[in-house]
């Protein structure tokens, strides 16, 4: 009996051992300027504040991910981003189920308030997201999402709120 306590002692140990690591690395990244590929992070510090007239943003359909954080709460993650008509467009998938939301919380919050700090290429651009649900420039919009990304959002999974689309205008 002795052997099976140790045994099963031994086991939970090893068990324990990626939990722990994989928390503490997460709590780490949260003091970081901005987040890696795995975990959000802190608020962006470093990079300029971009000032002057708003971006061609088409620049954005040759990066994979950008860099956003929320202003409140101050955290980052990476997302994804496409310009179109030029403007610059985020969302989140998976917002129609409770898993959903409770994964990705960053949308409900920039609802609430859209204030965000975007990193792209080591510049930083201050903007205001603000959502869309409805409206013929949807068609648009979800095509180029669909050209640039293996995703399978359409203007029926935005007007469903499936998908949560937000553009990010300049800030007033």
């Amino acid at each position: 009996m002795k052997i099976i306590a140790r045994i099963l002692i031994v086991v939970v140990c090893l068990l324990l051992i990626p939990f722990a690591a994989v928390s503490t690395a997460a709590m780490k990244q949260r003091f970081a300027d901005g987040p890696n590929r795995v975990f959000s992070g802190g608020p962006l510090v470093a990079g300029e504040i971009y000032s002057g007239p708003e971006p061609d943003w088409s620049f954005v359909n040759q990066i994979p991910t950008i860099e956003m954080q929320l202003i409140d709460p101050p955290t980052s993650r990476r997302i994804w981003t496409v310009e179109h008509a030029g403007k610059l467009y985020v969302w989140s998938g998976y917002m129609d189920g409770t898993v959903g939301r409770l994964w990705k919380r960053w949308p409900v919050q920039a609802e609430r308030n859209g204030r965000v700090v975007m990193r792209i290429n080591g510049t930083r651009y201050e903007r205001d997201l603000r959502r869309i649900q409805s409206g013929d420039e949807l068609v648009g919009i979800t095509a180029a999402i669909t050209g640039k990304y293996p995703s399978q959002t359409t203007r029926a999974s935005v007007e469903s709120g499936g998908v949560w689309l937000f553009e990010a205008a300049p800030r007033n």
